[in-house]
């Protein structure tokens, strides 16, 4: 009994002493910078007394550099499993007072052991980025660490979610994971990625610029697109990641959580009878269409700050999780341009992948026009929202509410890229161009040889806009299914949704497509 008690006594010493984490001086500070450390982070994350961690005792085996006479609790980096609202999610938190946080051998083998566990286990992996970098003093084993961590985040794409917070400092190879993962969350004025810090860059290029600046929340989220998610503190980030997570299935092989609403599924909105301008070129907020739909007017939003021209976001219709696509007319009219392009793509075949339907709000006129656009290669980024629409075989709702011209018609899940289901509300102009060009390219001889030009051109504009800037030829040819009054719209989508909820549908057999990334 005796010495059962003293080895229980040196567990519970060893435990506390790890547990105490770093550096009390790094702890200390911070607090005061209204950081959490690790744990709280992974505290805050898990239901109460659910988290269960895992290789606690791991510890590097380095002997470079004086590191043999270093303790490093944890070896940086917290792992384990536990429930997030009930559901099974595993984590990892690296402790930026543990060394920095620093990843080497041993502190790699910790978060593949746990990601390895996910991917059995079928269930959501969060890693909470804090740390230094590679732990030079280790050398090539920390930058296989990296490679090996990089393997995994490919292998579990398209299997289970994945989403990293950047709650700390990540440079180099350790915002390679992040950036593989399905959604990445930053912390505002303490957070940074970037793959060369300031003061590399001041020394090779001369260009001095701020850490916040060169790779601070707002600039990824804003700028580069490499974050979804700008929050404003670590718990705020927390409380984001866990309202993610309510849409996602745990893994590939699962539908995503129902939800009942206490939302009418009959409900109808009369403000969207009038929401469309009585001119064609005024905006609107497409966001009023989307709130007038979804169940408690309520939805997420990814990417809020990059390409604006175009709203991606998760919702419910009567309790199912859907992924939402919708041009914006509020900025850039709409239109689709390289960054819309790439906006979308990825969040249509992350839905895909997880088996969320996907609702597409249709109102563009057209791509971005420009030099810039084309040596930036918008055919091929363009290319990539054909691509996507018509691989994924989830349930594919499309609403058309005014303008679909073009090649842009055909980008926003046409008919002819596989939308099950078709709706447009009667202001719907679905053409190859607007009236104005239309006229001037086919009445081009006319009007230049009316005695009154002014006059002729516009009866053919009017001709135009009476033959095609209206939902009825397309629905004609049954490239539309229904023309709807807007107000039911709600009614009309849940019971198009609830009529595809079984859909199978399979893609040719290979090994991967080639997308034109």
């Amino acid at each position: 009994m005796g010495v059962t008690s003293d080895k229980i006594k040196e567990l519970k010493q060893k435990e506390q002493k790890i547990l105490e984490m770093g550096e009390g001086a790094v702890l200390e500070k911070r607090r005061e910078q209204g950081k959490l450390n690790a744990r709280e982070r992974l505290d805050l994350l898990f239901d109460k007394g659910t988290f269960r961690e895992l290789d606690m005792f791991v510890s590097h085996r380095c002997t470079n550099f004086g590191m043999e006479n270093k303790d490093i609790p944890a070896d940086g980096v917290i792992t384990g499993h536990g429930k997030v609202d009930g559901r099974v999610v595993f984590a990892y938190a690296q402790d930026f007072t543990a060394r920095a946080g620093s990843l080497g051998e041993m502190h790699a083998k910790k978060i593949c052991k746990v990601m390895d566990m996910a991917i059995k286990a079928g269930a959501p992996i969060i890693g909470m980025n804090d740390s230094g970098g590679a732990r030079i003093q280790e050398g090539i084993g920390a930058l296989a660490g990296y490679g090996e961590i990089f393997f995994r985040n490919s292998a579990a794409s398209g299997v289970i979610p994945q989403i990293s917070a950047i709650m700390g400092p990540t440079a180099g190879g350790a915002v390679y994971s992040p950036a593989m993962t399905d959604f990445v969350f930053m912390v505002k004025k303490s957070s940074y990625m970037f793959i060369t810090g300031p003061n590399v860059i001041k020394a090779v290029t001369g260009e001095a610029i701020s850490f916040e600046e060169l790779g601070g929340a707002m600039t990824h989220n804003e700028k580069s697109g490499v974050a979804q998610f700008a929050c404003d503190s670590d718990e705020d980030a927390i409380l984001q990641i866990k309202q993610l997570l309510s849409y996602l299935p745990s893994n590939n092989m699962e539908d995503p959580p129902y939800v009942p609403s206490k939302d009418d599924p009959g409900r109808t909105d009369k403000s969207l009878d009038t929401i469309i301008p009585d001119n064609p070129n005024a905006p609107y907020d497409i966001k009023n269409v989307i709130t007038a739909i979804v169940d408690d007017k309520k939805y997420f939003e990814p990417h809020q700050y990059y390409a604006k021209n175009m709203v991606i976001c998760f919702a419910r219709l009567n309790g199912r999780s859907i992924g939402i696509i919708a041009n914006q007319p509020n900025h850039l009219a709409g239109c689709l341009d390289i960054d819309a392009s790439d906006k979308a793509t990825r969040f249509i075949r992350f839905c895909d992948a997880f088996n969320i339907p996907l609702l597409t709000i249709a109102d563009v006129p057209g791509y971005l026009p420009g030099s810039t656009q084309e040596w930036g290669g918008i055919i091929r980024h363009g290319a990539k929202l054909l691509w996507c629409y018509s691989e994924a075989t989830v349930p594919k709702l499309l609403l058309i509410t005014r303008k679909a011209y073009g090649g842009s018609y055909l980008a926003m899940c046409s008919k002819h890229l596989g939308a099950d289901m078709a709706f447009a509300w009667p202001t719907a102009e679905i053409a190859v161009m607007g009236a104005d060009a239309a006229a001037n390219i086919i009445h081009a001889k006319q009007i230049s040889g009316a005695k009154d030009s002014v006059a002729e051109r516009k009866e053919k504009i009017e001709e135009y806009n009476e033959k095609f800037s209206n939902p009825y030829c397309a629905a004609a040819r049954g490239y539309v299914d229904a023309v709807i009054q807007p107000s039911q719209t709600r009614p009309v989508l849940i019971d198009a949704l609830e009529a595809m909820a079984t859909k199978r549908e399979l893609r040719p057999a290979k090994k991967h497509g080639n997308i034109p990334v």
